[in-house]
């Protein structure tokens, strides 16, 4: 696995495949999050700060960017 990183962006839900939520990020990259997702985050919209790392070692069916699997993460909206 890659380093623990940083993101900051809004959650999407996004049906391709059989549906995943992701992050799209303040620069404009989509990151699928990854199996087990915190249900905290699962709102469309929500603007959050997750820390995570980047998964090379699994695959979606949903393919819609890189593979984040969030270790924490704050809600930046109200």
């Amino acid at each position: 696995m890659t380093a623990l990183m940083t993101f900051t962006g809004k959650i999407e839900y996004v049906s391709m495949g059989t549906g995943a939520w992701a992050l799209v990020t303040d620069d404009g990259i989509t990151y699928e999050i990854y199996n087990g997702e915190p249900i905290a985050i699962q709102q469309d919209g929500a603007t959050v700060t997750l820390e995570g790392v980047i998964r090379n070692d699994v695959m979606s069916l949903a393919a819609i960017g890189p593979i984040l699997e969030v270790t924490s993460f704050e809600r930046l909206d109200p």
